[in-house]
């Protein structure tokens, strides 16, 4: 049966770094107890994270109380959902032209047959795809399928449904695309869980090539593993002021139970020393710290998904697509790798694969 490769992979992040402004807003939110603002002080010290981008500018005005230059996020007044869809139909589509314009395709952009799209953080119709062909200049008839709503794994899922495609029809093209926008989502809130879950989001988008042209990395096996009874750990609700996300703090014991002991289920085969790459998504520092002891990992396997969550945050799906950029950069032929992302569920998505010649 035809193989099928991860070819390419391009990677954009908006502009404007938020991460100091959007913690001294929570800092904001928590000035009257001590207590919470000691937690979240530490908190923040010891993410890992030094940098997360927006599609929205901070406020820098020192008359303007808003979190944003624009006053999206104004103390008392929070958007409405209609709101924040009507910002990701106007930045979604700029930022996802700029990773697919980073591919270079020039007149190979006439041999993409399929386009799948994960996402979210955004909805409408005619939506991303849409835009993106047009966007783009790719043909009409480009076969389109949406990913929407299923958190941080979705990529892994998008990468799933792109070898499906390539093993059926070997002169496929895939364009794999994972875009969030994940700050138009900001919460004004008290909570401290839900604004020490919000510290870890920021905007991202990655653009690849999915095909049976033997570069890259070949797409080697998929598996899903649900955790029973620990969907309420993890919750992604649309409400009337936007799209209200809660980690639990038994998130990462969770993920390194669910996990543990199970290599068997994942590794096609291989066991854990066998893996040279591993391409965690970086939930946050205390999910890669799970994955690293669930696995007995050295420290430097989950380096680079360390590297990516400093200077980019957790960008939901696209995330894992960043670090598999980097890992593609340093592998060498013959070399085998894992990837694995978590979302709601709780489940743990994964994928296998070997780094071609």
């Amino acid at each position: 049966m035809t193989e099928a490769y991860l070819n390419r992979i391009e990677t954009a992040v908006p502009p404007h770094d938020v991460h100091a402004a959007f913690a001294a807003f929570a800092r904001s939110q928590l000035a009257d107890d001590r207590r919470k603002l000691r937690i979240l002080d530490r908190m923040v010290e010891r993410s890992g994270i030094e940098h997360r981008y927006s599609c929205l500018a901070p406020g820098l005005d020192p008359g303007n109380d808003a979190v944003d230059a624009d006053g999206l996020y104004r103390p008392g007044s929070f958007p409405t959902t209609a709101a924040r869809m009507r910002l990701y139909e106007e930045h979604a589509p700029a930022l996802a032209t700029r990773a697919v314009e980073k591919l270079q395709l020039g007149d190979q952009r006439d041999r993409i047959t399929h386009l799948v799209v994960s996402s979210c953080t955004g909805f409408s119709a005619p939506g991303l795809d849409i835009d993106i062909i047009e966007r783009c200049g790719l043909r009409g008839s480009v076969e389109r399928t949406m990913v929407g709503f299923m958190g941080c794994y979705a990529a892994i899922n998008a990468l799933k449904i792109a070898r499906h495609i390539v093993r059926s029809e070997p002169q496929a093209r895939v364009l794999v695309l994972s875009i969030e926008l994940c700050t138009l989502h900001l919460q004004e809130t008290s909570d401290l869980e839900q604004i020490l879950t919000f510290l870890l989001f920021a905007d991202g988008c990655a653009a690849s090539i999915v095909s049976a042209d033997p570069t890259g990395l070949r797409l080697d096996a998929f598996n899903a593993l649900l955790t029973p009874d620990t969907r309420q750990l993890l919750t992604w609700h649309i409400r009337e002021s936007g799209f209200d996300m809660v980690l639990s703090g038994r998130l990462p014991a969770a993920v390194q139970e669910g996990i543990g002991g199970r290599a068997d289920e994942f590794l096609a085969g291989h066991r854990i020393p066998d893996v040279d790459a591993w391409a965690v998504h970086p939930g946050g520092r205390t999910v890669l710290d799970a994955v690293e002891r669930a696995f007995a990992l050295p420290p430097s396997a989950l380096a680079v998904s360390r590297n990516i969550l400093r200077r980019f945050g957790n960008m939901s799906s696209a995330t894992v697509m960043f670090v598999l950029a980097a890992l593609m950069d340093q592998a060498t032929a013959g070399q085998v790798g894992c990837a694995m992302a978590f979302g709601p569920g709780l489940v743990a998505e994964t994928m296998m694969f070997r780094k071609a010649a």
